[in-house]
């Protein structure tokens, strides 16, 4: 481990080699402020985590913290993980401010930033919820669908809405029984995905009216109009026989068109194991699609999640990708935009070749988390009762703030030291629902010398089933220390108009906030 400044970080990030640039700090203090190309990597679940995010054990890695010293406690996990090139920004993110580099706020920010820059190049067509309104009222027949995943459509969708993830609404959209002389209209929460999916649709060729539905669910409700909630997805429309022939020509002309390598199952071996590169294999199918035929040295990502959140599976910037699909065609598409983030992308059909496809051996081990000592829920209470022990609540903030066990204090690994230091001797009982943080948080403590520690079977159900007492605290922890929660906005979906406003005022100006550095880095593809 070593220390670089601010300035080198930089340099190092924008010198054209693979680097792993990451956050280690909590969700909160990330979505707060961070650097555009930073991965979140929070310190807190860190050893399961980065062996995906990093999978060679030799790159280069900064890490950058809050100037509290969990940068070194990461360095030195990442060490016993196998890692052997490994930097800390010296002062955290406080020496990237003062350097005064670019500081953004939210969440995979490249990937909102592209859809941004692409909307400004491609113009897709826009629909404006009143628009859409009054087709409706006036009987005018168009189709509306969906570009978000089953979980988030589940949540709040325009009435009508039908859910078909982008990838998959290129994919399938002639199963879909479309009239041609019918508009599709693309809808998401915000914007990317309503103006990916609408220039995808039109990169594959299908020839119906598209548009994107402006500013998305929150467009629909500052509107004045109302969402549904509670949905439930139905089935992906199935495949005639012949759609997949159809799917393979519509991705090779993308891939032609936009110089898109499309590789055999050989190729895309020989691929994974040159030791020069760091090569990622993703099956972007539908998840039952992809467990249903599994390929087994692929990581699943759905092709429209990884191109709207790349940075929860790739970590090393500049670095390869082979996207796997049976047609091809959600592949493609997924190429496309990734490539225009500055991915080496690669394209291969699913085969029988393809699922005997192995990875090199070296790739970073990933650590086993220690096992923990285990306490039943009544012995927890009794110890407690009885002043023996303490309870340190590591669930999330807002779970704790709804309902936890008196006495219990919230904590979270990077603070968990600090949290435990008053109790001295006592025993320390753990409540967390996660049990890899917990493992990981054992392991912490008696690093630290505290040896008495445990986590408590059954977590806080089981402490509520064993009798005890609970309690509620709607401003502890205070919104300053509830570091794993991201207060940005987090209630517009939740009929915060004027956070609505916020979020897509943000959104908009995105690309503003580039500075020279940054903005070459995406490399974007003309019309």
């Amino acid at each position: 481990m070593r220390e670089i400044d601010a300035v080198a970080a930089r340099a190092a990030v924008h010198s054209g080699q693979e680097v792993a640039f990451l956050d280690v700090r909590e969700a909160g203090q990330f979505g707060e402020g961070h650097a555009l190309f930073a991965v979140p990597a929070p310190y807190s679940r860190l050893e399961a985590a980065v062996p995906g995010l990093v999978p060679r054990p030799h790159i280069d890695i900064l890490l950058i913290d809050d100037g509290d010293g969990v940068a070194h406690s990461a360095a030195r996990a990442l060490d016993r993980l196998g890692y052997t090139a490994v930097s800390v920004v010296a002062g955290g993110m406080s020496a990237w401010v003062a350097a005064g580099f670019p500081v953004y706020k939210g969440v995979n920010v490249s990937s909102k930033m592209l859809g941004e820059l692409a909307e400004t190049a491609w113009h897709p067509e826009m629909v404006k919820p009143q628009t859409l309104h009054d087709w409706r009222r006036s009987g005018r027949p168009f189709r509306l669908f969906d570009a978000r995943p089953p979980e988030e459509y589940a949540r709040m969708r325009v009435p009508g809405a039908v859910c078909l993830p982008n990838g998959e609404l290129a994919h399938r959209l002639n199963a879909a029984g479309l009239d041609k002389e019918q508009p599709v209209v693309v809808t998401c929460a915000g914007r990317t995905r309503g103006i990916v999916g609408a220039i995808g649709l039109r990169l594959a060729g299908h020839k119906v009216p598209v548009f994107a539905l402006e500013n998305g669910t929150q467009g629909w409700a500052l509107a004045g109009f109302d969402l549904e909630r509670g949905n439930k997805a139905e089935p992906y429309p199935p495949l005639p026989g012949y759609a997949l022939e159809e799917a393979k020509a519509r991705a090779r002309a993308i891939c032609d068109r936009f110089g898109i390598p499309l590789v055999t199952a050989a190729e895309a071996d020989r691929l994974l194991h040159d030791q020069r590169r760091t090569t990622y294999l993703f099956d972007v199918r539908s998840r039952e699609e992809a467990l249903r035929d599994r390929v087994p040295e692929a990581v699943h990502a759905p092709s429209g999640q990884l191109v709207q959140a790349t940075d929860q599976w790739v970590g090393v910037r500049r670095s390869r990708l082979i996207l796997i699909d049976d047609g091809g065609l959600r592949a493609a598409l997924a190429a496309f935009w990734l490539a225009q983030l500055g991915y080496t992308v690669h394209v291969a059909l699913i085969d029988d070749a393809m699922r005997r496809v192995n990875r090199p051996e070296g790739a970073a081990p990933r650590e086993r988390a220690p096992v923990p000592r285990k306490v039943d829920a009544a012995d927890a209470l009794r110890d407690v009762r009885s002043e023996r022990g303490c309870f340190i609540d590591l669930r999330s903030s807002l779970a704790y703030r709804r309902e936890h066990v008196d006495g219990a204090v919230w904590s979270i690994r990077p603070r968990l030291l600090r949290a435990a230091a008053p109790y001295g001797d006592r025993r320390i009982h753990l409540i967390a629902d996660d049990q890899e943080i917990a493992c990981f948080a054992v392991d912490d403590l008696r690093a630290s010398g505290f040896h008495s520690a445990f986590v408590v079977e059954g977590s806080h159900a089981a402490l509520v089933a064993a009798g005890a007492a609970c309690q509620s605290s709607p401003d502890e922890p205070p919104d300053r220390k509830a570091i794993d929660h991201l207060f940005f906005v987090h209630d517009r979906h939740d009929g915060n108009l004027e956070a609505s406003r916020h979020y897509l005022a943000w959104e908009t100006g995105l690309v503003d906030q580039l500075d020279a550095l940054e903005h070459a880095e995406f490399r974007l593809f003309e019309p």
